[in-house]
C-alpha cells in the first residue's frame, strides 16, 4: 500500500470532520437537503459583500501582459503594504510591507511560520481545545506538540503554560477568537502571556515565538475587541486569512504578519519567504491578491453571526446544554450530556443533525457546533437538539430530571 504508516495513522485521527461531511451528503440524498441540519463545517454561508465580488471580477479581467506570471515569493509589494497599513492603523504597530508575507490561507501561514522557527525535536505548545490540524502542522516540520489544558472558561492557564515550557520550546501557538469555543483572549490574558514568555525566553536562552492564529479577528460580537499580540510581545508572528473576514475561504489567501521587534527580524523574514517557496506554495494566489488589495475593509456583516448565536445559545442552554458564551468566530462547544460525546453525536445524527466530536479538538466530552449556517437550519434543528437532550438524560441513571424548555 503506497500510503505511509504515519499518514495512515493521521487519517484515522483526523477523519471526524470529513466523516461527518460525507455522512451529511448521504443523509441529504436520502432525506432531502432541507431536512438535514449540518453544523459540522466552519464554511461561511455568507457571500462576500458586493464590493469584494466586484473586485474579484475586475481583477479577473485585467489583461496587462505578464499579469499571470510569478511575483516575489512574499507577494505583491503593494498588497503587502496595504495589509500592513490596516494592521498599523488598527493595532498601533509600526509594520510595513517588509513585515508581511502573503500565503496560501492561514493554514499556509502557520506552516510557513513553523517551518521557519522549528528545528527537528523542538516543542510547540498548543492549548486544549485546539484547531484539529495543529498537531499535524507541527509534525510537518519535525516538531513535537505539547498540549496544555486551558482553564474551565477556556482561557489560557498561564501557570500550566509556564510548567510546559522547556529549553526545547520554540513556540506557543494560540487561537483567538477561538475555534472551537468562540472565546476571545482579552488584554489581561495577552499581557500576562507576553510577560511569561519574556521571562521564560530569558531563562532558557532562546526567544520563544508567540504564534497567533487569527482568521476570525474581524468576527466578534457585543463590541468585543481582539487585543494586539503584535503590540504586546516582540517575538510574535500572526497567521491570518481573508477566508472568514471577506467570506472567500476557497480563494486560499492569507498572510504572516511579523512583529518589527522580532529577534533578528530581517533574517527571520528571509526565512519566512524561503519557507513559503520551498514548502511548494511558491507564492500566494495572484488573482486573489490583486482582488483584495482595495477591499480589505469590506468585511462580512458579523452581526448576522451574532444574531444566530443569540438564537442558538439561549435555546440550547434552555434545553440543558452547558457551554461557554462565544464572543467571536461562529462556534459553540457544548459539553456532551453523555460520557462519550461520540455516542451523543450519533444520537444527534439520528435526528439528522450533524456536529463534530470534541475528540478531534483534543477535548473528549464536548462537541462543536458551527453556526455559520442559515437561520432556517438553526430553527429546523432546535426540536432535534431538545429531543436528543431528553433521550440522553433517560440513558443516564440518576441524571437530574430537569424540565426542558
Amino acid at each position: 500500500m503506497p500510503v505511509a504508516s504515519r499518514i495512515a495513522d493521521f487519517m484515522r485521527e483526523s477523519s471526524w470532520v470529513r466523516r461527518m461531511f460525507e455522512e451529511g451528503a448521504r443523509l441529504k440524498r436520502e432525506h432531502g437537503a432541507k431536512n438535514v441540519f449540518d453544523f459540522s463545517l466552519g464554511n461561511p454561508d455568507l457571500d462576500p459583500v458586493q464590493a469584494v465580488k466586484d473586485s474579484i471580477f475586475s481583477a479577473a479581467f485585467v489583461d496587462t501582459p505578464g499579469i499571470h506570471g510569478y511575483m516575489p515569493n512574499a507577494g505583491y509589494p503593494e498588497v503587502r503594504a496595504a495589509v500592513a497599513a490596516i494592521i498599523a492603523q488598527d493595532e498601533g504597530v509600526d509594520v510595513d510591507e517588509n513585515s508581511i508575507v502573503m500565503t496560501v490561507g492561514a493554514s499556509g501561514a502557520l506552516n510557513v511560520i513553523l517551518r521557519t522557527v522549528v528545528n527537528p525535536g523542538d516543542e510547540v505548545v498548543i492549548l486544549i481545545p485546539y484547531f484539529c490540524e495543529y498537531p499535524f502542522y507541527v509534525d510537518n516540520h519535525g516538531g513535537r506538540t505539547v498540549k496544555v489544558p486551558t482553564r474551565s472558561d477556556f482561557l489560557p492557564d498561564l501557570e500550566a503554560i509556564d510548567a510546559a515550557i522547556t529549553p526545547k520550546t520554540a513556540a506557543v501557538l494560540i487561537n483567538s477568537p477561538n475555534n472551537p469555543t468562540g472565546r476571545v483572549y482579552d488584554e489581561e490574558v495577552i499581557r500576562g502571556l507576553a510577560d511569561l514568555l519574556t521571562h521564560r525566553s530569558s531563562q532558557i536562552g532562546r526567544p520563544i515565538v508567540l504564534v497567533a492564529d487569527e482568521p476570525y479577528r474581524a468576527i466578534t460580537f457585543d463590541g468585543v475587541k481582539v487585543p494586539s499580540v503584535l503590540r504586546a510581545y516582540p517575538n510574535t508572528m500572526v497567521a491570518s486569512s481573508f477566508g472568514k473576514s471577506l467570506s472567500m475561504p476557497g480563494e486560499r489567501l492569507g498572510y504572516v504578519a511579523m512583529s518589527p521587534g522580532m529577534h533578528e527580524a530581517p533574517r527571520t523574514m528571509d526565512g519566512l519567504i524561503l519557507s513559503n517557496r520551498i514548502l511548494g506554495f511558491v507564492n500566494a494566489p495572484a488573482l486573489a491578491q490583486r482582488a483584495v488589495k482595495t477591499v480589505l475593509r469590506d468585511v462580512v456583516d458579523a452581526s448576522v453571526y451574532q444574531r444566530r448565536r443569540d438564537r442558538l445559545y439561549p435555546a440550547l442552554t434552555g434545553f440543558g446544554y452547558e457551554m461557554a458564551w462565544p464572543e467571536g468566530a461562529f462556534y459553540v462547544f457544548p459539553k456532551s450530556p453523555l460520557p462519550d460525546e461520540r455516542d451523543f453525536i450519533d444520537l444527534l445524527r439520528k435526528k439528522l443533525i450533524l456536529t463534530v466530536p470534541g475528540t478531534g479538538y483534543g477535548m473528549p466530552g464536548h462537541f462543536r457546533i458551527a453556526f455559520c449556517v442559515t437561520d432556517e437550519t438553526i430553527e429546523g434543528a432546535l426540536k432535534g437538539f431538545e429531543e436528543a437532550m431528553r433521550e440522553a438524560r433517560r440513558e443516564l441513571p440518576g441524571y437530574p430530571a430537569r424540565a426542558v424548555a
